[in-house]
């Protein structure tokens, strides 16, 4: 669950410019006692790898599901720093994986970013009922990945504060 690899796929091999360089502030990063862990939750085995050895060479510790219910049952007992969650998903799509993470208490206050295609065939207007912390389109660069998931846990309240209601930045 929580392992690390080798090195990235070849695409990413290949950039002039080496994954650790991220185009985001690392300060929130270093201030961390430790490094904040994200669910990646997406159903292609080759999307998965990939985000999760880009994430783990970035900062972050990884947990992976396939799937909507194994997505919930992970977050619920691992309480993530971060949920990213695929909205197209087997067993359960990720629009009901989110509404069954928010309805749940423990669950609640989670932050998650949902990740999808469904931005250009017309599911942004769903999108937007999600209360989600933000919207990621695919396809998305993995630096832009990182930059937006930094911002989130940034800018994400503390536990004791309440939620709104709608999703930010979607």
């Amino acid at each position: 669950m929580l392992k690390r690899r080798g090195s990235l796929p070849y695409a990413f091999r290949s950039r002039s410019v080496p994954p650790c360089q991220a185009r985001f502030d690392a300060t929130l990063m270093e201030q961390s006692p430790r490094r904040p862990l994200v669910l990646l939750v997406e159903d292609y085995d080759d999307t998965r790898e990939m985000y999760r050895e880009f994430l783990e060479l970035s900062g972050f510790d990884v947990a992976t599901a396939a799937d909507g219910v194994e997505g919930v049952a992970l977050a619920t007992r691992l309480l993530p720093d971060l949920v990213l969650m695929d909205l197209s998903l087997p067993l359960m799509d990720g629009w009901e994986a989110i509404r069954r993470l928010r309805a749940a208490p423990a669950t609640a206050r989670l932050r998650i970013v949902a990740h999808s295609a469904f931005s250009r065939a017309g599911g942004g207007v769903q999108g937007r009922e999600l209360a989600c912390d933000a919207f990621i389109p695919k396809p998305c660069l993995p630096n832009d990945l990182v930059t937006q998931l930094v911002s989130c846990l940034a800018l994400a309240p503390s536990p004791g504060v309440a939620r709104p209601a709608k999703g930010l930045g979607i």
